[in-house]
């Protein structure tokens, strides 16, 4: 039967903050500075296909001054005048390896790449996003090295934890690839962080709510979930123009509803980073919300409390 309090570790919340776990952990913000190292992925490149996952156009969240540099020292001087204007309180900064796979390379080479961005003087660490295909014993064996003096998070790209929409997608990896990478990261005392984006063409929303189980059966610290968006130069894009029908969109009230139907499938140990994310107006084509992204929060955080609900409430370890 369920009860209407709330764990005490949420504190204010209905859910397990990030955010508010790394002020609280690292005594005040941790704020990442995009930096783009020039990756590619296997299903670009030839050697698990090509294009690339069909929704991905990578212009739609990596900040134009990556595009213009290709020093990644330069990169880090250039995010970290515009977020010390923005936050002149933050104390930590970490490089934050998104576009693409930033794993994939072999290690000496990594070695190199992330060396330059921790040598920058006001570099704490690390957030490298990759894909759960992408991450070899040797380079997690790094990674766990690095981790002893510097704050470490790898970000898997899980995407779905269906295998039949995974492979529409063109992903190129399965959900087992996901749970083998996560476990191997994890025994070596890595903090790791995964990606799920719902909505994927196909996928039935009790697939996307079991998705919860598979992943609280996972020893993953993070989570960001993310909204389906159709943007310019994709593979989804072409057959949306073609047949707008054919690709359904949910509207802001069944994502939420959704958000918070999956938020209470989640193990409450696994901190959220992310409820939603904003491609530049330029890049998107659909769907219409007329919302940005620093109002979707609020919104799961009212129907938790009308429905007087929270993070783990269904769930069952």
């Amino acid at each position: 039967m369920p009860v209407s309090t709330i764990s005490p570790t949420f504190g204010k919340r209905r859910f397990l903050s990030w955010n508010d776990q790394q002020r609280a952990r690292h005594g005040g913000r941790v704020q990442k500075v995009s930096v783009d190292a020039g990756f590619t992925c296997p299903n670009r490149d030839g050697s698990k296909g090509v294009g690339g996952c069909t929704f991905c156009n990578n212009d739609g969240f990596t900040p134009s001054y990556l595009r213009d540099q290709s020093d990644i020292t330069r990169q880090i001087d250039t995010g970290l005048d515009f977020f010390t204007r923005r936050y002149p309180n933050t104390r930590h900064f970490v490089a934050y390896f998104q576009a693409y796979s930033n794993t994939y390379a072999p290690v000496d080479q990594l070695r190199q790449i992330y060396g330059a961005a921790l040598a920058h003087p006001k570099i704490d660490g690390l957030v490298i996003g990759t894909r759960p295909d992408c991450v070899p014993d040797d380079v997690l064996d790094y990674l766990a090295e690095l981790s002893q003096s510097k704050l470490i998070e790898l970000e898997l790209g899980l995407e779905s934890c269906d295998n039949t929409t995974l492979a529409r997608v063109n992903r190129g990896h399965t959900f087992a690839d996901a749970q083998d990478a996560i476990r191997r990261a994890a025994v070596r005392g890595l903090q790791v962080g995964a990606h799920i984006m719902f909505d994927l063409p196909g996928e039935s929303r009790q697939s996307m709510l079991d998705g919860a189980g598979k992943l609280s059966a996972l020893p993953l610290t993070s989570l960001k979930l993310h909204q389906l968006q159709i943007m310019k130069h994709t593979v989804l894009a072409n057959q949306w123009r073609r047949d707008p029908a054919s690709l359904p969109i949910m509207d802001p009230e069944n994502y939420f509803e959704l958000v918070v139907d999956f938020l209470e499938r989640l193990a409450p140990t696994i901190a959220i980073q992310r409820i939603g994310s904003e491609v530049p107006p330029s890049v998107k084509l659909a769907p219409a919300w007329n919302m940005r992204l620093h109002e979707l929060l609020p919104q799961v955080e009212a129907l938790l409390l009308a429905r007087d609900t929270w993070q783990g409430r269904l769930y069952r370890g």
